[in-house]
Formats: structure tokens, sequence, C-alpha cells
């Protein structure tokens, strides 16, 4: 099914000086369960394109839906309603709130959307020791490991089962180590959970477990790669 559809997307960013034309007709499509690697130099647009498939930002032309709903037409509140229940955000630099510990950064998401505290927290608990943190429920960010880190923002990026999972560069503040292990992480969450994955990345090792590599150039799609089929 798909769950994301872009149509000639474009994003002019006007300063000072002249437009920067960070996106230039992106046409992009996402099915349920499928991972798709953006790759390309620095300054190409893959952060621009992820943060508009994320609904953080509006494109100055094109269309986007999400799970066949026009996000051009949504008010502000509406576009903040979808990106805290349909879609998951996962950055480079993790972003986890440094006077909440891993519990409550990872429940922080449904409680924001009204759940009580024990459904919460109790949600909160099983993914974190899904992602083999449950020894560190009670530890604040600054106690933590980069890998760890990472996978707690991940459990929390998934915490409300989100249709869309936004990955921007996650790999990329880490060493190879942990880095392959947060991509293993990401792969199995995705078999397991039909979540559709877009990230970005400028690592070929990262962007090789993808079912599908976009290559970006000056805000363009430059060609796609596809992984042979296999059976999952």
């Amino acid at each position: 099914m798909r769950i994301l559809h872009a149509e000639n997307l474009h994003k002019t960013y006007v300063g000072l000086s002249a437009p920067v034309e960070a996106l230039r007709g992106i046409n992009l499509e996402l099915e349920s369960g499928e991972f798709v690697a953006v790759m390309g130099p620095s300054g190409c647009g893959k952060s621009t394109l992820l943060h508009l498939c994320g609904a953080m930002d509006r494109p100055t032309q094109g269309h986007l839906m999400i799970e066949n709903q026009p996000v051009h037409d949504l008010t502000d509140d509406r576009l903040t309603r979808l990106r805290r229940t349909r879609i998951g955000f996962i950055f480079q630099f993790f972003n986890l709130l440094p006077t909440l510990n891993v519990l409550e950064n990872v429940s922080l998401p449904l409680r924001l959307d009204g759940a009580a505290e024990r459904e919460a927290d109790g949600r909160a608990q099983r993914l974190l020791e899904r992602v083999g943190l449950s020894n560190r429920l009670a530890h604040y960010p600054q106690q933590l490991s980069g890998g760890e880190m990472q996978r707690a923002a991940i459990a929390r990026a998934v915490i409300h089962s989100p249709a869309v999972l936004i990955a921007d560069e996650p790999t990329g503040n880490l060493d190879s180590e942990n880095g392959a292990n947060i991509l293993a992480l990401l792969a199995e969450l995705n078999l397991e959970t039909d979540i559709g994955i877009l990230l970005a990345t400028h690592s070929p090792e990262i962007a090789s477990a993808a079912d599908r590599i976009v290559f970006m150039k000056d805000g363009l799609v430059e060609r796609v790669q596809v992984k042979e089929h296999v059976a999952k």
C-alpha cells in the first residue's frame, strides 16, 4: 500500500541574497514496509526532501500525500497532529530531552497525545526492552553512550506506531559498529512492523540495506537503484 506520494516537489529558500532552489521537481513514492535510502553530496537537497516528506515544512510548489491525505491542504494544527500520530523522526543528534530519563523521553509522544501515564510507560518499557535498553530506563541521556541514545531515539520515534519513519543521517554521529547496530535495528523494525522508512545517508554501506536507493544531485533525482527482490 502506498503511504507517501510526492509529486513535483520544489523548495526555494529566499534570503538576503539570491533565492536558493533546494529542490527542483522531485517525485517520490514510499510503500508500506518499504525501506528507501536517499543519497547524494552535501547540499543536494536530501534533508530538505525529508523535511517536506515529514510534513515539517511546506513545498514552494508540488503536492505531498501521506496515507492518501493531501498534506498541502492541512492547517498548522492538523499538520502537527499528523506528525505526532503518523510520522516518526530520527535525527543524527538524537534530540533526547536532557531533563527526562530514558523512559520519560520514550513515553513522551504518547503522553503529549493524551495517553495515561501507566499506558504510555508500559508501552515505552516494552519498546526499550526490544531495543536492548531495559537496564537504562531511569538513566538520563548524558549517562548513555551514543549508540544507546540513538536506540532510545528510535524507540521514541516508533512508540505511536507511525506509518512513515523519517531518518536523517541516523548513523552519522556514531562509530561504524554502533552505526551497523542501528541499521540492523531499523531493518528489523521495518520487517516486523511494516513501517515505511525514508532514510538519508552519505554511507553506501547504510544505503545498501534499503530496497531502493534514490541518488540526488542539485535538487533533482539523478537515478534510482532497486535492490533485487529477496523474499522476506
